[in-house]
């Protein structure tokens, strides 16, 4: 027997960004009914997806907090288990935990014209579900929880030790005393590196190709200072707009002056890890700082290992797998235990689920996005992904305030469904366009943005939000009525 139900909002997804969407919705339209789907069985979507050691923060927790709720905590870099108690706080404090379902997974939605809504399917802990839902919103992020991304290495059945990847972290894993090889030099590697290294005898860092790395202080004195004199609240604001300048800053400092910054880099890493050689040979990518994804380093710690003598960085091209370790191109064999995939992820655009209009199919990859939020040819639907260059909550709650005076302006206007219409045929990029590895790879499953607003997507705090705050809601949207499917006026 099929499980039915009806809210006027559907969220799909309890992390991040889906309890940003819920304040913001029941901020705004406290009259409308909503409900929150989460395919797992807890509140914190990747930060309870992930268990690997280490795991923590790439951004100070002052942004990628809520602009509503302070931070409390002591540092600005704080580990995953933090992370996911804040967001359970928020959602309990806010009683948007009374509004999620646990273990159900959004498996296709299909939008009727002709009843103004959308009929969602559900796999649900008791079997199949049916909700209908007037508006509903995607706050999956980017990434698929189910298949990381397979470089497809040779000879893994060769290997008479361990191989693991991050996002299915075994709880049972001993490293101790083992020689451990990660292979990777994004984010996640740089976190699982020194993590590792103060239990396993030793930790390579296996790349192909190297980051940009940055040593950040795990504190922020002037956060103390003003924490001291200014309510919560105000002292969050003040720390938070200052936080953002320093990112939006140093990413302006990186595009515009790439050598320079190329050069201070460096000098980082030589002084961190004791080694020029070092940083010229491992950390000095082929590509300019913020091409891709700079790395984040809690107080240097991958360098103090590396200096230590407890971890060790090798940067060549893998061969294959043989039974006592990983041969290189160049003939070298990096021995290893313990081999720690952190390869990269994948991507998967709304969760994977299937769309389709009046029964029609629809691929997000052929949709543009009005102010990276909605997409061209499905109505009354909005999805919500963060930035790349900055923290994510920074454009995660840009987008939940859009979405939430969209639906304000639904419930005032008497409108039935609204839909963003692209007006033309310009030039267009994928919406997260990037050259690190996960996005070019997924660049196909993405829809799609231009370069002037509505239809823009710039990892520009500054100029995106005067423009996502100050959207007017009649330049790229059609609003009809369910009987004339005439246009709605302000």
């Amino acid at each position: 027997m099929t499980t039915q139900r009806d809210v006027d909002v559907l969220i799909v997804g309890a992390g991040l960004s889906g309890i940003n969407m819920a304040y913001r919705i029941q901020e705004a339209c406290p009259d409308l009914t909503y409900a929150v789907v989460e395919r797992r069985e807890r509140i914190g979507g990747t930060w309870d997806l992930f268990r690997y050691p280490g795991v923590r923060s790439d951004s100070d927790f002052f942004t990628l907090a809520f602009p509503f709720r302070p931070w409390r905590g002591k540092d600005a870099i704080v580990d995953g288990a933090q992370i996911l108690q804040y967001l359970e706080d928020t959602a309990r404090e806010a009683g948007i935990d009374r509004h999620i379902s646990f273990g159900r997974r959004v498996e296709g939605a299909d939008w009727s014209s002709d009843e103004g809504r959308w009929t969602v399917e559900v796999d649900g802990p008791d079997g199949p579900e049916t909700w209908t839902t007037r508006f509903l919103v995607a706050c999956t992020g980017y990434y698929d929880y189910d298949q990381p991304y397979d470089p497809g290495f040779v000879g893994l059945e060769d290997f008479g030790g361990t191989v693991v990847h991050p996002q299915f972290w075994p709880e049972d894993l001993d490293f101790a005393g083992k020689r451990v090889v990660v292979i990777g030099s994004g984010a996640t590697a740089v976190t699982i590196v020194p993590a590792m290294a103060s239990t396993a005898s030793h930790v390579t860092m296996l790349q192909r190709t190297p980051s940009y790395l940055l040593a950040q202080p795990k504190g922020d004195p002037i956060a103390d200072v003003v924490r001291k004199v200014a309510p919560p609240k105000v002292a969050h604001q003040v720390i938070r707009s200052k936080n953002m300048l320093l990112q939006w800053a140093l990413f302006q400092a990186c595009q515009r002056a790439p050598r320079t910054m190329r050069k201070v880099l460096l000098k980082g890493v030589a002084h961190g890890t004791g080694s020029a050689e070092i940083a010229e040979q491992h950390f000095n990518p082929p590509y300019d700082p913020w091409d891709q994804r700079l790395c984040v380093t809690p107080k240097g710690d991958i360098f103090a290992s590396i200096k230590a003598g407890d971890a060790s960085v090798v940067t060549g091209r893998i061969e294959r797998f043989v039974e006592d370790g990983i041969r290189l191109e160049d003939g070298t064999v990096v021995p290893a235990d313990v081999v720690v995939t952190a390869t990269g992820l994948s991507i998967k655009i709304l969760g994977g689920a299937r769309l389709t209009v009046d029964g029609e199919p629809r691929d997000p990859a052929e949709s543009f996005a009005f102010h990276g939020a909605m997409l061209t040819g499905l109505p009354n639907l909005a999805f919500c992904v963060g930035y790349i260059n900055l923290s994510w909550t920074m454009r995660s709650d840009l987008t939940s305030r859009l979405v939430a005076r969209v639906l304000r302006r639904l419930a005032d206007s008497g409108a039935t469904s609204v839909v963003p219409v692209f007006p033309g045929s310009s030039e267009s990029t994928p919406l997260m366009d990037m050259q690190s590895g996960y996005l070019q790879r997924g660049a196909h499953l993405m829809p799609r943005a231009t370069s002037s607003y509505p239809w823009s997507f710039q990892q520009n705090f500054l100029v995106d939000s005067w423009s996502t705050n100050r959207a007017d809601l009649d330049e790229g949207l059609e609003w009809t009525t369910a009987s004339a499917r005439t246009e709605v006026g302000a």
